[in-house]
């Protein structure tokens, strides 16, 4: 699973009615919380009726959906730009962990992706395989990562699949404490935990 994509403006101008509807539920998501969001309340903020956002969208879970794809096309692009930097692969790592992990306690991306997970239960195969490309796309950054400091030296060899599909989980654990606030644990604690899991498996 996968800092906060809703303070992320988007580079462009919205001219897709669609768009603007993803923009806009994303926006009350972080402004007001999940439960704040509803058909009737998009379509004040982007001038539709109800009517016409089902239209784009058909159900509630859809729209939860295509609002967390969009977002996480936002977080994609600087993910990308990220690793594509010439900094040591350790560095890129890094960053690629701090964007992972939630800004903090309901970080809205966070609670979107987890609402999500939640409703998808009893989703039908389309849905849950569009879920999983999201989840793909961190794992592929990951292992290329992987497998680029290890052939320059940087990195002690792993499997980069297994490794990277560990890594995720234990992001996953500790992102769940961080969003939902957890007694006891902050950002800055958990990335100097993750760091020491990396640093003690990756140092050559």
């Amino acid at each position: 699973m996968p800092g906060p994509v809703p303070a992320r403006r988007p580079r462009r101008r919205l001219n897709q009615p669609r768009e603007q509807v993803l923009a806009a539920a994303m926006a009350t998501i972080a402004a007001e919380g999940l439960d704040r969001l509803t058909m009737a309340g998009l379509g004040r903020e982007v001038g539709m009726s109800s009517g016409h956002i089902l239209y784009y969208f058909g159900t509630k879970d859809e729209l939860l959906l295509q609002t967390l794809q969009w977002s996480e096309e936002q977080l994609g692009t600087e993910r990308r730009a990220a690793l594509s930097r010439r900094l040591p692969a350790r560095d890129r790592l890094d960053a690629l962990v701090d964007l992972y992990l939630p800004q903090g306690h309901r970080d809205p991306r966070w609670t979107l992706w987890l609402e999500v997970w939640n409703r998808s239960q009893n989703a039908d195969d389309d849905a849950r395989e569009r879920q999983l490309d999201l989840e793909l796309a961190w794992h592929r950054d990951l292992v290329a990562l992987l497998v680029e400091g290890a052939s320059k030296g940087e990195f002690k060899p792993v499997d980069p699949e297994r490794f990277a599909t560990r890594t995720r989980a234990l992001l996953d654990g500790f992102g769940t404490h961080l969003v939902v606030g957890l007694p006891g644990t902050d950002r800055e604690q958990v990335r100097r935990h993750v760091g020491e899991f990396l640093d003690e498996s990756l140092t050559p």
